[in-house]
């Protein structure tokens, strides 16, 4: 077998209601940047990346694409190394990693369709067939006025859907955060697990003072305090609450997380699929985080592709540590709209009684709705 196409195309949508992080960077556009591999034996596989599209699409175009068609696709390892050998010396972090993480997912989709099987099985099986979905939401839609009261409400609407987890966003000044995290809790309640996410907004100094806070509430995980590149700020954080700290979405590969789990600087990493190097490269953080007592939870921000891929890796995961009854692996399951997640494909994820099943189809588990691609299609 010999892949004869690879394609980058960028899906985009308008966002109806506009919204930010603590980055203050507004979205008003939702984005895809999916690969579709192609090969001699008629099998097609499908990845993503995540990112700036334009950015990573053109990496793909220009210097990936060339190396990896007329290549064998069941050489995955073989193909990961070539692509990063070409962009290590200018893009070993960043927009480089991203695109080869997308054209690593498609090529997994091939082998498990070329085999009949789920990807968690070519991974070496799966440890379980459901995973826990947590809401990701509470963002900011607007610049001033009352920031607690529509915070409060989404919560609520999470909860009466049957999330069990909610990850909220923080970006407002210490005192404020505080209250509307506070105000949250109390009307969740503590049957409700709360997940704060700063997208690396605050300072050391306002970290330390928000974790502080915060205890009290408990807190599930505070992601992102502070810059993904300040390790040593994290470990520093990290001996001063009991808050677990997590991170890795602004991380790309093995290298990066090797880092981070040896300075101690996170209590939890969270590799996202679709930049940090894709299945294969997620795989061998993996088993660094494995060895070291570090927990492993992926970072989920994109269409269902990357969900899908993300699935079969959570089944593949071994129990971190293990137990008896070992801790549920959440799932995150990003709430802002986007038609690339519940119809880029024909079989979308569905919670059901609290839980989302492991897709069991060949490769990723699903078949793409080619309607939505020429829908959105902009490149």
């Amino acid at each position: 077998m010999k892949v004869t196409a690879v394609t980058a195309m960028i899906l985009r949508t308008n966002v109806t209601t506009p919204f930010t992080s603590a980055r203050g960077w507004w979205y008003k556009t939702k984005n895809a940047m999916l690969v579709h591999v192609e090969t001699d034996e008629g099998i097609d596989g499908w990845g993503e990346a995540y990112g700036p599209a334009e950015c990573t699409k053109a990496v793909v175009d220009s210097l990936l694409s060339p190396l990896v068609i007329g290549q064998d696709p069941m050489d995955t390892d073989v193909i990961w190394e070539k692509m990063y050998q070409r962009i290590e010396d200018y893009a070993p972090q960043g927009f480089g990693v991203a695109a080869i993480s997308a054209i690593d997912i498609a090529l997994w989709d091939i082998k498990g369709k070329k085999f009949g099987v789920p990807v968690y099985k070519l991974l070496g099986g799966a440890f379980r067939s459901e995973v826990t979905p947590y809401a990701t939401g509470l963002y900011f839609t607007f610049e001033e006025g009352d920031f607690i009261t529509p915070a409060v409400e989404e919560a609520v609407k999470y909860k009466e859907l049957g999330f069990k987890g909610i990850k909220m966003k923080i970006a407002l000044n210490r005192k404020d955060e505080f209250e509307r995290v506070k105000a949250v809790r109390d009307a969740v309640g503590n049957d409700v697990e709360i997940m704060v996410d700063a997208n690396h907004g605050y300072s050391l100094y306002d970290a330390q003072y928000l974790a502080r806070k915060f205890e009290p509430l408990d807190i599930s995980w505070f992601e992102e305090p502070i810059s993904a590149h300040d390790l040593n700020g994290y470990a520093d954080l990290r001996t001063k609450t009991s808050i677990p700290l997590a991170g890795g979405e602004n991380n790309f590969t093995r290298y990066a997380f090797k880092d981070i789990i040896e300075k101690r600087a996170m209590d939890i990493i969270q590799p996202d699929l679709c930049c940090c190097g894709g299945i294969t490269e997620v795989m061998r953080i993996s088993a660094l985080a494995e060895v070291s007592g570090t927990t492993l939870m992926m970072h989920v921000w994109g269409s269902a592709v990357g969900l899908f891929a993300a699935l079969n890796v959570m089944a593949a995961l071994p129990p971190a540590p293990h137990s008896w009854k070992p801790a549920p692996v959440w799932m995150e399951y990003e709430q802002t709209e986007s038609p690339f997640r519940e119809k880029l494909v024909n079989e979308p994820v569905r919670r059901e009684n609290g839980v989302v099943k492991i897709p069991s189809g060949p490769g990723l588990g699903f078949t793409i709705n080619e309607e939505i691609i020429n829908k959105y299609r902009v490149k």
